[in-house]
């Protein structure tokens, strides 16, 4: 085994954050995937915001346009073109094709300049090139929480910028307060560690909130006035799927209020992997108002860039503005009912979310469950139901939340069958999760007796069901 002092530094220390209960639960997932007749009891993956609900209208369109291929008899006459170096500003049709989205998705309140768009390899890879573009080692990001896990290793491991939490609490449905954010700023600075940026993620992973203008108005102040970057993860920007929380870009708000701001501080991230469901095809993208960042990150997307294979079809996809304004609405449409599903599910067996409204995951509140409010018996639970439901969800202390009992838990990357095997199981489990501290509840919906007949029903779908306190559970509605 090599002697890891022989190494570096970054290749071996502990940053990347694999080791923490976000990835453990995608490990046990791997050992155990669940499949309805090979595996029925095998982990159902519950873990991995991945949009998997409209490949069938990608699929279909594909069919239909083979010429946007290069592997097929239609496209091959484009194949030398696109084979040989390109250069890695993008190529011109696929950038024009992003730009245009992204201004479809906002609903044209927003204009962008496809001459701003920076690639790389994925959200992962534009979030460390922006942090390697506006901070030195040492330096730091303001970062809300609860926050997507993968910040601490897009934006920390191999720059060595820090990110200092601004803790959201329940008590304000997790909103940002302007208060907090300085507060954590003033903290920063008698630290004398120097403040380069806010990152803000709207919809937010995993809360599926989004900013209202109030807010990305007092975040655009706060940038101009202590001359701090202001960095808008805007990834889920198309999965905005209730009417009553619209989806309000940065970009909107610059447009709306020419002049008031200093754009040169804002730059916006953005990928084709969650609103199209392309992750494989690790499309990144940095928009940035400030042109010393479109000329380096450019330089820098050299290392991280996406094949010129990707862009051509991609361009020509995203090109088909009838194509992409069903694909979008459709889209909406299924995340929606799934997450009606999700949460009207465990509605009926007591358990509550935060009212979210984009993403591709609910907030899942567990906290009745808890025998105390502690991290460690977060975990206790979470490992519960990893190794005996057998669903992999996140932990909230995964996302940095400081209030325990929190949980993600992804809807889109299932088809309906298996989301309905997931609520069984979690309405099969309930009763013995219920806190020795707390009385059993009178006039419950669900009795455990009619849990165990519906198991005995569907048995080869369901887990040993093994009473371990009351039989009822706390989180079940009263009828009285």
């Amino acid at each position: 085994m090599c002697n890891p002092h022989l190494l570096s530094n970054v290749a071996t220390n502990d940053a990347h954050g694999e080791n923490s209960p976000y990835f453990d639960g995608w490990k046990a997932y791997d050992d155990n995937p669940y499949h309805p007749i090979n595996k029925p009891h095998g982990v159902i993956q519950m873990g991995l915001a991945e949009n998997q609900l409209c490949f069938d209208l990608i699929e279909d369109w594909m069919r239909r346009n083979p010429q946007a291929s290069i592997c097929t008899s239609q496209g091959l006459s484009n194949f030398k073109e696109i084979a040989l170096y390109q250069d890695y500003h993008g190529l011109p049709s696929f950038t024009k094709a992003v730009a245009e989205f992204m201004e479809q998705i906002r609903g044209g309140r927003a204009k962008f300049d496809p001459n701003r768009i920076v690639m790389s390899g994925g959200a992962t890879g534009a979030n460390e090139l922006i942090a390697f573009c506006l901070a030195d080692p040492g330096e730091a990001f303001l970062l809300p929480t609860p926050y997507y896990p993968g910040f601490d290793r897009d934006v920390k491991w191999r720059t060595g910028v820090e990110l200092i939490p601004v803790h959201c609490k329940y008590s304000n449905d997790f909103r940002l307060s302007i208060g907090d954010l300085e507060a954590a700023y003033n903290g920063a600075q008698e630290r004398n560690i120097k403040v380069k940026g806010v990152l803000v993620a709207s919809p937010s992973n995993p809360l599926g909130t989004v900013l209202d203008e109030a807010t990305l108005i007092e975040l655009l102040e706060f940038s101009t006035q202590k001359q701090v970057h202001l960095v808008c993860d805007e990834i889920y920007s198309a999965t905005v799927f209730f009417s009553d929380k619209r989806f309000i870009s940065v970009a909107e708000i610059l447009q709306k209020y020419p002049g008031r701001f200093d754009q040169t501080l804002v730059h916006i991230v953005y990928s084709l992997s969650k609103d199209l469901g392309l992750p494989g095809f690790r499309v990144g993208i940095i928009y940035s108002y400030n042109d010393i960042v479109v000329k380096s990150g450019r330089r820098m997307s050299s290392f991280g860039l996406v094949s010129t294979q990707t862009q051509h079809l991609l361009a020509c996809l995203l090109a088909d503005k009838v194509f992409v304004a069903k694909f979008l609405e459709e889209s909406r449409a299924r995340l929606k009912a799934r997450f009606t599903t999700l949460t009207k599910g465990l509605e009926r067996v007591g358990i509550h979310c935060l009212k979210g409204g984009g993403g591709l995951f609910c907030w899942m509140n567990l906290r009745p469950l808890l025998q105390e409010a502690t991290v460690e018996e977060e975990l206790r639970i979470w490992r519960r139901i990893v190794h005996e439901v057998r669903l992999n969800v996140s932990p909230g202390s995964s996302f940095h939340c400081t209030e325990p009992g929190w949980f993600r838990v992804c809807f889109a990357n299932m088809d309906e069958a298996t989301m309905a095997t997931a609520l069984h199981r979690i309405k099969s489990f309930l009763p013995t999760m219920a806190p020795r501290r707390r009385r059993p509840e009178i006039g419950l919906v669900l009795s455990a007796s009619r849990t165990m007949e519906e198991m005995k029903d569907q048995g080869k779908h369901m887990l040993d069901f093994h009473p371990l306190s009351s039989p009822h559970s706390p989180l079940l509605k009263a009828t009285s």
